[in-house]
């Protein structure tokens, strides 16, 4: 159940016989010839399939994450850390006031990270609630579904290129691109690595067939479903 489609009253009452919810977390940054949104968009997409048939509220997700790599790219926006983290701990206080003390957070950015640390630090500080910090894209199940049809995946490739990540306007790029030097990547400077990357694909082939994607897709829903429903 997306909290946009809900009132406070149906929250109050969604508390007071549980107290799960998912946040999906995601960023705002290039993803070469797909989406700048599409962190954003996979991870409210999977947590919404996700809790859907068990009716686990939802909140909007949060669009904008820790990308400074990216920020030479136009459209690409980035937060500090300290403002991350000080976002991210109000939004969770802000849950737990409402009733919450089961979150699940749904990420879709690598960069994102650090909020895996901050929920740690979170319930340091909070021992009566309890959050879960999910890399979808990249849980057990998933990536092993991603392995099985091309080991070659990464940040704005194939693995990412699904129907809603694409633009309509945009022609489809055939081929793939050699995969790039992620660690010499990391000690560029922003306008160093949108030399490196060019496009913005790190590596790998550009698009796969659609019935390959929703294979994925399918196991990242029950992945994610099934860690909510068995918490």
């Amino acid at each position: 159940m997306r909290i946009a489609d809900m009132d406070w009253r149906m929250v109050e009452d969604w508390t007071r016989h549980d107290d799960r919810c998912v946040l999906p977390i995601g960023s705002t940054e290039q993803h070469a010839g797909l989406s700048l949104a599409t962190d954003a968009i996979n991870a409210e997409r999977v947590a919404i399939e996700a809790a859907e048939p068990l009716g686990i509220p939802v909140f909007p997700v949060l669009s904008y994450g820790l990308t400074p790599y990216f920020s030479d790219f136009p459209g690409t926006v980035t937060l500090r850390l300290a403002t991350y983290a000080a976002l991210l701990r109000d939004v969770l206080d802000s849950l737990k006031h409402a009733g919450f003390r089961r979150i699940m957070i749904v990420n879709g950015h690598g960069g994102n990270q650090p909020a895996a640390l901050l929920a740690q630090e979170w319930m340091m500080d909070n021992p009566d609630a309890r959050v879960r910090f999910h890399d979808w894209w990249k849980a057990p199940l998933t990536w092993a579904a991603v392995q099985r049809i091309d080991p070659v995946a990464s940040h704005a490739s194939w693995m990412e290129n699904f129907p809603w990540t694409r633009l309509p306007d945009r022609e489809t790029i055939e081929g793939k691109k050699p995969m790039i030097d992620t660690d010499r990547m990391r000690t560029m400077a922003p306008f160093e690595v949108r030399i490196l990357l060019e496009d913005g694909n790190f590596g790998g082939r550009y698009q796969r067939d659609d019935s390959e994607m929703l294979k994925i897709w399918d196991a990242a829903v029950a992945e994610t479903r099934a860690l909510l429903e068995n918490w």
